[in-house]
């Protein structure tokens, strides 16, 4: 088990926490600055304003937020940050989930622009130093095992969903939640190994091809 850590928006201007599932940062934007426009193509970005003020553009519609609002980008959602006024502006926010290349870079039309990852250092974390064969051979592995979990719980799931149907047309409170914590059961283990997956190509994407 981690420790517990406490992060201060005064002190800790940075990725403060980095997974697959979630990252989150503090970030301090000075008077004057414009964010690149850009989108996520896998989910969607939260931002708490907490000192300053800020102009969010987001699919077009325009908003300025205040310390204490905030406003969220979904998932392919064009978005771009800009600071409104004389003083800095300091902002709490998470996109989920991690997986590189994390942004799509956006045109000021919103068109789509080329893929472009980022190293490692740019999250505030360090590049694995693992052979890169033997990470290309884990991201592959992994792969595999997700593809098998996620057949096994979709067998799983079709004979569960067909037992749950009767469950439900005789009103069997037991037989419903036995089959719907199996359902869970193979939903929970094919993200487990996802997010998995996720990491391992978070640390290899950034190895294999140019960055910036």
């Amino acid at each position: 088990m981690m420790a517990l850590q406490v992060f201060d928006y005064h002190n800790d201007i940075r990725n403060v926490f980095v997974s697959p599932q979630i990252r989150s940062r503090f970030l301090r934007m000075e008077p004057g600055t414009v964010a690149d426009r850009h989108s996520h193509d896998l989910g969607h970005e939260i931002f708490l304003i907490l000192e300053g003020k800020a102009r969010f553009e987001i699919s077009g519609e325009v908003a300025v937020l205040e310390p204490g609002q905030m406003c969220v980008a979904r998932i392919d959602e064009p978005h771009q940050v800009s600071v409104i006024g004389d003083e800095a502006m300091t902002m709490y926010l998470s996109v989920t989930p991690h997986i590189q290349p994390t942004h799509t870079r956006r045109g000021d039309e919103g068109e789509r622009l080329p893929i472009r990852f980022m190293a490692s250092s740019a999250y505030d974390q360090e590049e694995s130093r693992i052979p890169i064969d033997e990470e290309i051979d884990n991201f592959v592995e992994l792969a595999e095992s997700a593809a098998s979990i996620a057949k096994t719980a979709a067998e799983a799931a079709r004979m569960a969903g067909a037992r749950l149907s009767r469950a439900l047309g005789s009103r069997s409170t037991d037989g419903t939640d036995r089959q719907r914590e199996i359902m869970w059961f193979g939903l929970y283990r094919t993200f487990d190994k996802l997010f998995e997956m996720a990491d391992q190509w978070n640390k290899l994407a950034p190895r294999t091809g140019s960055t910036g």
